[in-house]
């Protein structure tokens, strides 16, 4: 949701979905709110097959660290996930490669579910330098995991180019992409984990284009931002999910 609703709010969102999403069955969902917003909606959710994920965490696990939230914080709130290295952490607050794989791997020491993205800019595709970028920043992520860390591990490809702007991936962009991350997982931990590992797609994702970009072999799934602050909308990614 990045920095979008308040606690009132996430928890009206979480009554109007819970209301379109009678079945569930074949799709995993995870609501991603502000750190304010996690308990409530948790509570909010408490008897829903919805998860709640974190946004980001700082990998150390306490401290004078003004203003930064610990992967205990999170468990505590009731997130069982946390997304990790948003394109707009790498590009708007300048997360390094190095700091990902620090909180890839306090999240996975905390028994979190680490979403972790991956992505090019538009001047890096254009380039032709996309699966260079990829193979670095997922080679760096999973840096200080061993493959039974890896095994929960989420990888959420988000070509900076399509977030927010209303562009996406076709369908074909995305495959190559994923196929290429799943590639990489294989080399890096082997073939059986990387068949295993979810290898996700973000970048104006809505209900419209959901079915086609889901259909393709390598990709697993959907990290949903605009489209995903409306309980419709979002219902609706999830039923078209529902039908690939």
């Amino acid at each position: 949701w990045k920095m979008h609703k308040t606690v009132s709010e996430s928890v009206d969102y979480a009554r109007t979905l819970r209301g379109h999403l009678e079945q569930t069955d074949g799709v995993d969902i995870a609501l991603a709110p502000p750190f304010t917003a996690l308990n409530a909606l948790r509570n909010a959710l408490h008897d829903a097959p919805i998860h709640v994920a974190g946004q980001d965490l700082y990998w150390e696990k306490q401290g004078a660290f003004t203003g930064q939230v610990s992967a205990a914080m999170l468990t505590d709130a009731g997130a069982s996930h946390v997304i990790i290295g948003h394109s707009e952490r790498r590009h708007i607050f300048g997360e390094t490669d190095d700091q990902v794989a620090k909180k890839v791997a306090a999240a996975v020491d905390a028994n979190l579910t680490p979403i972790v993205c991956v992505g090019e800019t538009l001047e890096q595709r254009d380039g032709d330098k996309t699966l260079d970028v990829l193979d670095r920043q997922l080679t760096a992520a999973f840096a200080e995991l061993s493959a039974g860390d890896a095994h929960s591990a989420i990888v959420a490809y988000e070509p900076v180019w399509a977030i927010g702007t209303g562009r996406n991936a076709t369908p074909e962009q995305a495959q190559v992409a994923h196929a290429h991350l799943r590639a990489r997982i294989a080399a890096i931990f082997g073939s059986d984990l990387a068949a295993a590992c979810r290898v996700i797609y973000g970048g104006s994702v809505k209900p419209s284009n959901v079915a086609a970009l889901s259909s393709q072999p390598d990709v697993d799934g959907s990290l949903v931002g605009g489209a995903g602050l409306d309980p419709d909308g979002f219902a609706e990614i999830v039923r078209q999910s529902q039908t690939v």
